[in-house]
């Protein structure tokens, strides 16, 4: 009987409800040493000494690091900009400069917590400040104060688009909208804040287990610090608390590597373990970019819009992360999952001294999106056009080329979830197309509104960035297969993947799931997954258990016992933008999206809540039904979250809200007050079953669906946000 499409139990459902369940902050092993790491805690500055006599003199310190014992001091996940510790002595130029406030200087390991952290009192470090700089737009155009000298430019890195002709459009447009957006940073807040432990094995081999999202891009960027063979280094992901992008980059991988092994080298074998405390967390990893979009929009009296012009500018902060990757999505989203026959776009990255800004759920999507369906909504009501109906004249489909210069893969279901979303919110079908009758929206001082907006995913890792995914089936048994053990890299990080696998697994061998086994997300026993992101680690890994199980049933078929296979799936190759047009196919698969919100706002006091999300989102194929519920309610609240309530504020790169009572998130009395969500299952012609990727589906149009409900409900248009009651006032000219 199949399993695929049953919303059968979470496997690690148990272990976590009861708190047996071991978190890398839950980890310990005889004889273990304690990690403090010394954070710069200044924006930009250049390390001119660091004196650790006196700490390393404090009884119960058995070691202090410094940038001089990292034998290559960078890391990075696409671009290695980042030192592991600032300060001198280090081989590479450069590395002697803090450009954030987390920055890191020394590490500290001892017998406790409490000497590790009254031995980095002790450190003595001089700094010769340098010019901080945080506003992006100012960075840019900066030539003298570089972040990073050795790059030239503080532009990270920059993208255009050309199709058609956009200056001779303006003229054939009967209305042209031009807007300014600003999107915020976002802090990721998971549960877990970062920790790990870290030992050498019974192979030799050093080993760490910390909360990651790609433990084989883990193992290589801590050997390439150490300057060793991978082979020499293990990583183990145990249960993660979270990470929605948060654990992409790295965080304390490679210092609990290099105190593990530069300990052993003195003979002293010891475990190690850190914890971070949640300011550190904060300050330590990267953040949601903050974007500044500016859009130009023209459109025909019928309703077609025929030019889109955007500058989009990404604050990347410190070092480069992802920022290279998630601008590539912006730069593809901001002009939506629309058919427009001329765009340009002009899209940069820029060094600033803020926190470094990274991979976030919806990678860049959320924030081009944001401005994209902000210009359709604008473009609706100065057109006399009911907005739901404006984009169904415009929404791309199997034969639309983007404006890439490529058409989308097979299966472009964009507006099937437009549909659907539009008929659950009560919109109707007429002969003159969709419309919704407008009912009464006050209630005293209260106004009610609904908003909406759409939006597509990528599933993958886009722009020619290489693919893979690798796993191992083994057939154990006689006459019939008794046990099947599925061996995978992939990272859960809270969204089911390992139930999934199990599932997949079952399936393509043809057994009852209580048959199958996990080896999962340990670089000794398993092969590449690639990271648990993108939406990508259930269509990826599904596609590499289906070929490994197909493989390994050959073999049994031909009386192998155990019958033993192992598969790498490569996906549909993709290609970076050209340089001058940006003409590419930037990726094989899309998950596609609509949400209707209805939202209430307090005139008197500027707080909005959020009544009912409609949500909408075409899954491919849904192997697990609950947990797919289970992402889109977990994404709305996140999301919801970022367009209302988190408010992360950096000053003079400096973090004011460093604690959660600062930085607030959504709690249980500030979701939405109601969540539907409709599951549609339009196959994916190469995924595994059907499926496509949905876990940051649901981010993408929420804001702006909320912002338009905010003008329905009080004919005021919001192109910045989280709406702080501060922010809602103002706009509302009671400030």
């Amino acid at each position: 009987m199949s399993v695929i499409g049953k919303s059968i139990p979470r496997i690690d459902a148990h272990g976590k409800v009861t708190g047996e369940t071991a978190y890398p902050g839950d980890l310990h092993m005889e004889g273990l040493a304690h990690m403090k790491l010394l954070f710069a805690r200044r924006p930009h500055a250049i390390v001119k000494s660091i004196d650790t006599t006196a700490a390393e003199a404090l009884e119960g310190v058995l070691g202090v690091f410094t940038s001089k014992d990292v034998p290559v001091n960078e890391y990075g996940l696409t671009m290695k900009d980042q030192p592991v510790l600032c300060g001198p002595g280090a081989a590479k130029p450069y590395t002697d400069r803090v450009r954030f406030v987390g920055d890191q200087v020394a590490v500290i390991v001892a017998e406790s917590e409490t000497i590790a952290a009254r031995a980095s009192d002790l450190i003595r470090v001089t700094y010769e400040d340098l010019p901080a700089l945080t506003d992006p737009e100012a960075a840019k155009a900066d030539k003298q104060n570089l972040l990073h000298p050795d790059h030239g430019s503080n532009v990270v890195v920059d993208y255009r688009i050309r199709k058609g002709d956009v200056a001779a459009a303006w003229d054939k447009c009967a209305v042209i909208v031009e807007s300014e957006y600003r999107t915020p940073a976002q802090e990721h807040a998971y549960l877990a804040p970062e920790a790990g432990l870290a030992y050498m094995d019974e192979e030799g081999r050093i080993t760490v287990a910390v909360a990651g999202q790609w433990a084989h891009e883990e193992q290589e960027a801590i050997a390439h610090a150490l300057g060793i063979p991978s082979a020499q280094v293990r990583v183990i992901h145990p249960a993660i608390g979270g990470a929605f992008g948060g654990r992409e980059d790295m965080s304390v991988q490679i210092v609990l590597a290099l105190s593990v092994w530069r300990l052993a080298q003195r003979g002293i074998t010891r475990p190690i373990r850190i914890i971070w405390s949640r300011e550190e967390s904060i300050i330590g990893h990267h953040k949601r970019h903050p974007y500044i979009i500016r859009s130009k929009w023209g459109a025909t009296r019928e309703g077609k819009i025929i030019a889109a012009q955007s500058e989009v500018i990404a604050d990347g902060g410190a070092y480069n992360c992802t920022s290279n990757k998630v601008l590539g999505n912006a730069t593809l989203m901001c002009s939506g999952p629309y058919e427009i026959e001329n765009v340009q776009v002009d899209a940069c990255a820029v060094y600033t001294n803020n926190m470094p800004s990274g991979a976030f759920r919806g990678f860049g999507g959320p924030q081009g999106a944001f401005a994209a369906e902000m210009q359709v909504e604008k473009l609706a009501f100065a057109l006399g056009l009911d907005p739901v109906e404006l984009r169904s004249r415009n929404l791309a489909d199997d034969d639309s080329i983007l404006h890439t210069g490529s058409p989308l893969p097979r299966g472009v279901t964009i507006k099937q979830v437009v549909s659907a979303a539009a008929q659950a919110a009560d919109w109707q079908h007429t002969a003159n197309g969709w419309m919704r009758e407008k009912t009464a929206r006050t209630d005293g001082h209260k106004a009610r509104g609904m908003g909406f907006a759409c939006g597509f995913k990528n599933i993958g890792f886009s722009f020619g960035f290489p693919e893979r995914s690798w796993a191992t089936i083994e057939l154990h048994g006689g006459k019939e297969i008794e046990r099947v053990v599925c061996h995978h890299a992939g990272a859960d990080v809270g969204q089911g993947a390992h139930t999934a696998f199990k599932q997949m697994a079952a399936e393509a061998v043809g057994v009852p799931i209580e048959k199958v086994e996990l080896l999962v997300a340990d670089t000794a026993v398993t092969g590449d997954s690639g990271s648990s992101s993108a939406s990508r680690m259930t269509f990826m890994a599904g596609n590499a258990i289906l070929g490994a199980a197909q493989a390994a049933l050959e073999k049994w078929r031909s009386e192998e016992r155990p019958a033993v296979a192992t598969f790498n799936y490569n996906p549909p190759k993709t290609t970076p933008y050209d340089k001058q047009t940006g003409k590419a196919n930037p990726n094989f698969a899309y998950g596609y999206v609509a949400e209707a919100i209805a939202v209430e706002v307090d005139t008197e006091t500027g707080h909005v809540h959020l009544l009912n999300v409609i949500c909408v989102d075409d899954v491919g194929k849904a192997i697990n039904p609950a947990q797919i519920i289970g992402q889109i309610e977990g994404c709305v609240v996140q999301a919801a979250g970022y367009a209302v309530l988190e408010n992360f504020i950096q000053e003079g790169g400096y973090v004011k809200t460093d604690q959660l009572s600062t930085y607030l998130i959504p709690t249980v009395l500030d979701i939405p007050d109601r969540v539907q969500s409709i599951i549609l299952e339009n196959e994916d012609l190469v995924g595994p079953w059907g499926v496509r990727g949905m876990a940051e589906m649901p981010y993408i149009p929420l804001a702006p669906a909320v912002m338009a409900a905010m003008y329905d409900a009080t004919g005021v248009w919001f192109d910045e946000f989280p709406l702080t009651p501060e922010r809602v006032l103002r706009g509302l000219g009671k400030l």
